[in-house]
C-alpha cells in the first residue's frame, strides 16, 4: 500500500476541518417548549425557567386546564349590577361564580390546590396539602401532566431582587389599558419603537399604582413580548365567593408554606413589590406557571 506524504496528510486534514465547519449550524435559535414565552428567566445561581404565555385558567364543566390566550387576559369579576365587567377581559366569565360544575373560566384558585381548583373553603384545614397546579395537562401548554410548576418563595425572591441587575428588570405599567407588573428576561434587547422605565413612581413611600409609569398599545407589546418581557396583570384577589381588587392589586401564589394557616405570595401593592409578604391559604390568587 502506497503511503501518504507529509504534505498529503496535512491536505486532507485540512479537508476534512473545512468539511466539519461547513456542516456546524451557527446561531440556531432555541426551541422554546409549547406553551412559554421566549425569555429565560434566571430564578437560583444555577437555574433559568420559561414563564408560560399567561395566567393560568380553569373551566370545571369540561375539566379544562388552559393558560390565557394573551398575558394581559385575567377574568376578574361582573359589577354588582351585572351590567358588565370591570379588570376582566374573559368573555362570560366571572371568579364570583366559582363552583364544581361552572362552565366559565376561574382563575383565582386558593394554595395548592391543582387536584381541587373550584376549592373556595374559608377552612385552612382544607388546604393541608399542596398539589401543584402544573401537575394537570394545560390545554395549550404541551397537554401532558408534570410540564409545569409554581415557583417557590425563593425562586421568587431571587427573581425579583437578587439575579444579576434585578432592580433594573421590573417595572409597573398598562398594556391597553390593563395594568400590571413587568418582567424582563436575563438577556434583554429594547425593541426599538419601544421604551421602558424600570422601576415604579412613589409618593409619600407608597407605589403610585396608576399604572402609567410604562404603557404600551397592543403592538408595541407584542414587540415587548417577542424580545422576552412577561407581563403579570393585577387580577385580583378573592375571599369566598367575592372578588376585590381587581385591576388594583398583583397577587401570585408560591409553592411554599409559611405554617399551617399561611402561604407566601408573591405581590405588587402600595407598600412595595415583595415575595416574602404571605396570607391565608384559603385566598384565591393569581397562578403563573414556569419550566425548566
Amino acid at each position: 500500500m502506497k503511503r501518504l506524504s507529509k504534505s498529503m496528510v496535512v491536505c486532507f486534514m485540512a479537508a476534512v476541518m473545512m468539511m466539519t465547519v461547513g456542516c456546524q449550524k451557527k446561531d440556531i435559535a432555541p426551541i422554546i417548549p409549547e406553551g412559554c414565552l421566549p425569555g429565560l428567566f434566571s430564578v437560583s445561581e444555577t437555574q433559568q425557567v420559561y414563564f408560560s404565555r399567561g395566567n393560568l385558567q380553569y373551566q370545571a364543566s369540561t375539566n379544562t386546564w388552559r393558560f390565557a390566550e394573551h398575558q394581559y387576559d385575567y377574568v376578574g369579576t361582573q359589577t354588582a349590577d351585572g351590567n358588565g365587567y370591570y379588570g376582566g377581559n374573559v368573555s362570560g366569565s366571572d371568579n364570583r361564580n366559582i363552583s364544581s360544575t361552572y362552565s366559565g373560566w376561574i382563575d383565582l384558585f386558593g394554595w395548592g390546590t391543582g387536584s381541587n381548583p373550584t376549592l373556595s373553603s374559608q377552612n385552612n384545614e382544607d388546604y393541608g396539602t399542596f398539589v401543584d397546579w402544573g401537575c394537570n395537562p394545560i390545554s395549550n401548554g404541551g397537554n401532558t401532566a408534570n410540564r409545569w410548576r409554581t415557583l417557590t418563595q425563593a425562586e421568587w425572591e431571587y427573581l425579583l431582587n437578587e439575579r444579576p441587575n434585578a432592580s433594573s428588570k421590573f417595572a409597573i405599567g398598562n398594556i391597553n389599558g390593563v395594568g400590571g407588573l413587568i418582567l424582563l428576561p436575563d438577556s434583554w434587547t429594547l425593541p426599538s419603537e419601544c421604551s421602558f422605565t424600570s422601576g415604579y413612581a412613589t409618593y409619600d413611600g407608597y407605589i403610585d399604582i396608576d399604572w402609567t409609569h410604562n404603557s404600551y398599545t397592543l403592538a408595541q407589546w407584542a414587540q415587548m413580548e417577542a424580545a422576552g418581557a412577561v407581563f403579570l396583570p393585577a387580577a385580583g384577589d378573592r375571599y369566598g365567593t367575592n372578588v376585590y381588587d381587581v385591576g388594583l392589586g398583583v397577587y401570585y401564589w408560591s409553592s411554599t408554606p409559611v405554617n399551617k394557616l399561611s402561604a407566601y405570595i408573591m405581590n405588587l401593592v402600595s407598600s412595595g413589590l415583595s415575595a416574602t409578604n404571605c396570607n391565608s391559604r384559603t385566598v384565591g390568587y393569581s397562578v403563573r406557571l414556569v419550566q425548566y
